[in-house]
């Protein structure tokens, strides 16, 4: 049976990768695309390591990034010069979302919301404590090793996403309904989506216990 094809777009602002590549001709012009995904394994991408499943693509492999144990794909943009938090800790935080898998598509912005239906003056921050299970297991992973004033991306493959694909469960949440609705198409559609996310997550303040 064939290998599904895929084609990946651009993310609004992202960090191109530099790096040389060794792979083959034919990979390279595959890959000739300005995104952050340099290499890609396919190995499991035949039609029966999907059953089950309802996402279309392989897991994406992100040379330049830390994975941890969990599968969580990481990449500091800023590292904080302050304190980490530590379990019953309250943080505050902004971030970014985006629907890596599935376009690029932005559900989240920092600091303002920017770019048509998402226009809008200052927002409230993002406030949750940590270790009491409030956002999905990504989020309080990652948070745990950012230093205050910090800036780390991660890539979020869906296990250790939104529960049952619901962003109402557990957070963080979009703020603006356009985000609810783009998160919402990816998560909750039972097609052939890949529901990877990607989340750029800066620590403004800790409020200790």
């Amino acid at each position: 049976m064939a290998t599904p094809s895929f084609s990946f777009h651009p993310i609004p602002n992202f960090t191109k990768n530099n790096s040389s590549s060794s792979s083959s001709s034919s990979s390279s012009s595959t890959l000739r695309h300005r995104q952050i995904v340099p290499s890609l394994d396919l190995s499991t991408s035949s039609v029966p390591a999907l059953r089950g499943k309802d996402y279309g693509k392989t897991k994406m492999r992100y040379p330049d990034y830390t994975e941890t144990q969990s599968g969580l794909q990481y990449k500091d943009l800023r590292v904080g010069s302050g304190p980490t938090p530590k379990i019953g800790d309250t943080v505050v935080v902004d971030w970014d979302g985006y629907t890596i898998g599935y376009y690029g598509r932005i559900f989240e912005a920092r600091n303002k919301t920017k770019g048509g239906s998402f226009e809008g003056g200052d927002k409230d921050f993002f406030k949750f404590r940590v270790g009491s299970q409030e956002v999905i297991p990504a989020f309080e992973e990652a948070i745990t090793g950012i230093a205050l004033g910090g800036i780390r991306r991660i890539i979020v493959p869906p296990e250790l996403g939104y529960p049952d694909y619901d962003y109402d469960k557990k957070g963080p949440r979009p703020t603006t309904f356009s985000g609810q609705r783009a998160l919402s198409f990816v998560l909750r559609n039972q097609g052939l989506i890949d529901k990877t996310l990607l989340f750029d997550i800066e620590l403004l303040k800790i409020i200790p216990n």
